[in-house]
């Protein structure tokens, strides 16, 4: 099928979306996982060039020098493993509240990627780290914290139980993010994703394991209707 006026070619390997930002308020990220650093950094620097604003995740140290090198004002944040130049508004315009929760510090990979996609695209974050249910004390601890947010997200390995937890004592949307964390019946995040999908806790979306990006996307998405004034009728 022939390229569009809102497709960017990039050599012969990637077509860039110029215009999804238009139909969507979003614009395309860029999974550098599996891309050479050939491929990743030319579709940044092909982004970058049309003026747009790049969110890079499961970015390695390698492709970062590459762009910080070349863009000085990207930011990468090593734990997350993303690369943002730019962004859809100020840090001081970011609107409403996400709480992002992680129940370990081996949760804190994708937790953060959840955080930077969702400061990428104008939401304000709180994380909250080290709450999960074997200290569950330090949930309660937090609890208040936790509900003045819009939506909440909650990062866990293991059995994944943090998540159902937290739904049953707020009255906001929950995103259960399962993480690759825990022994080997975890199954590499598997049980954490199971568990989650089962839990018996109403208002619980889930998505897949260690999809940091996938999770913020989500919450800013609910964010942003949530500090959005309401629509007045016709």
């Amino acid at each position: 099928m022939a390229n569009t006026d809102s497709d960017l070619p990039v050599q012969d390997f990637a077509v860039i979306d110029q215009r999804r930002g238009e139909r969507t308020g979003y614009p395309e990220v860029v999974y550098c996982a599996g891309k050479t650093l050939d491929q990743a950094e030319a579709i940044i620097i092909r982004m970058r060039e049309r003026g747009l604003p790049v969110l890079g995740t499961k970015a390695d140290s390698a492709l970062s020098e590459r762009i910080t090198a070349r863009f000085p004002e990207a930011e990468y944040d090593a734990l997350a493993r993303t690369i943002a130049i730019g962004g859809l508004c100020p840090p001081e315009e970011r609107q409403g509240l996400i709480a992002v929760v992680a129940a370990g510090t081996s949760d804190l990979g994708a937790a953060r990627e959840a955080v930077r996609a969702a400061e990428f695209f104008g939401s304000k974050v709180e994380l909250i780290s080290d709450v999960g249910v074997a200290g569950i004390h330090r949930l309660f601890a937090r609890l208040e914290d936790i509900r003045r947010a819009n939506v909440i997200i909650a990062a866990a390995g293991m059995e994944g139980a943090l998540a159902g937890v937290i739904a049953g004592l707020v009255s906001v949307p929950v995103i259960a993010l399962p993480t690759s964390v825990g022994y080997g019946a975890a199954f590499g995040g598997v049980s954490a994703l199971l568990g989650m999908l089962t839990s018996c806790a109403p208002g619980i979306s889930v998505v897949n394991i260690d999809n940091g990006f996938g999770a913020g996307y989500q919450a800013n998405l609910i964010n942003k209707l949530a500090a959005r004034p309401p629509k007045e009728k016709p």
